[in-house]
């Protein structure tokens, strides 16, 4: 095992046992929920990753993908009365179903014709679900929707669902850690890297994508489930191209193709609205501006940009105590 491999599970260890021990410290019910929407949202951006970050292809349609899952589940717990965790099974079948149906278009499109494509993608789901009153309630949503529960033990309180939140999340995360560091993460950079190179080499780059395309979308279904049962409501006027747009701003700020960094992602950009809500009025447009300097300065991500100056002054403060070692011994 190399350096920088003992280096990046070290931190992963830090990250989960911090992650682990924030209900023994945060006992105040909205913080909770704050923690478990970053979780649900790190989800999310673990599979974006996949799509945006690796193969280098703009997806902004993930908000129709996080819709879907959050319906599927939530309609079949309703009117089948059937546990939620066979709901969360129906989404991770949507999300396939979804990633088989972009994947393809993403083979004749790309660049801004594709970020067109999923955008239309989302708002035609969003639309369907507003439509469609008898079935979904449209603009009026749909309430009461029951929570996870395990062995008769329900999951009703924001201390509760955090720790379920952390377990899926924390799967979630080693299996996207384990096809980021395979096979299959090194062709999905190199066909971000240079697609015709990789096609000349015998790689299948129709298959590459639908994998790609597939595995966000069963990430962002989950995602979505996890969120109908933890909100207990949902409306489609919250599944919007805002939403989207704020997957994609947590995968940059986290740094794209970086799997923990999608973590970092999505709990700076969950997190520092909320600590921006002292601005009122401005706060919007104070987190904007913040995100867009962000960008310009740190265009690796901001998680890359920490590394790189924790690294620059530990090679400083060696290099003086060298150069106070040498002028010592003189």
């Amino acid at each position: 095992m190399t350096k920088k491999m003992k280096i990046r599970i070290a931190e992963i260890i830090i990250l989960l046992i911090a992650l682990l021990v924030v209900p023994l410290f945060v006992k105040n019910n909205y913080y909770l929920l704050v923690f478990n929407r970053i979780l649900i949202n790190a989800i999310v951006v673990l599979g974006l990753n996949f799509i945006t970050g690796l193969t280098g292809q703009m997806n902004l349609g993930m908000a129709g993908i996080f819709a879907l899952g959050a319906y599927a589940s939530a309609l079949i717990t309703r009117y089948a009365n059937i546990s939620p965790w066979v709901g969360l099974l129906l989404a991770i079948a949507v999300g396939w179903v979804i990633g088989q149906c972009l994947g393809y278009p993403s083979l004749r499109v790309k660049g801004v014709y594709l970020s067109l494509t999923t955008i239309g993608f989302a708002e035609v789901i969003r639309l369907m679900f507003s439509n469609l009153t008898d079935i979904t309630g449209g603009t009026q949503g749909m309430r009461n929707i029951e929570p996870y529960s395990l062995f008769g033990f329900k999951f009703d309180t924001q201390g509760k669902m955090y720790y379920l939140f952390f377990v899926i999340t924390a799967f979630g995360f080693f299996i996207a850690w384990r096809i980021v560091y395979s096979k299959w993460g090194r062709v999905f950079k190199s066909l971000r890297d240079n697609a015709e190179a990789v096609e000349m080499s015998g790689v299948d780059i129709a298959d590459v994508k639908i994998k790609a395309f597939t595995i966000c979308a069963i990430y962002g279904a989950v995602a979505g489930a996890l969120y109908a049962h933890f909100m207990g409501y949902i409306n489609p006027s919250t599944f919007t191209i805002d939403m989207s747009t704020n997957f994609v701003i947590m995968l940059l700020i986290g740094g794209l193709g970086s799997v923990i960094g999608n973590i970092f992602g999505a709990i700076i950009v969950t997190i520092l609205p909320e600590m921006l809500r002292f601005l009122d009025d401005y706060y919007l447009i104070t987190f904007s501006i913040i995100v867009l300097l962000g960008a310009i300065f740190f265009p690796n991500g901001w998680v890359d940009a920490v590394v790189r100056l924790g690294k620059k002054t530990i090679n400083i403060i060696s290099d003086k105590r060298a150069e106070n070692g040498k002028a010592v011994s003189r």
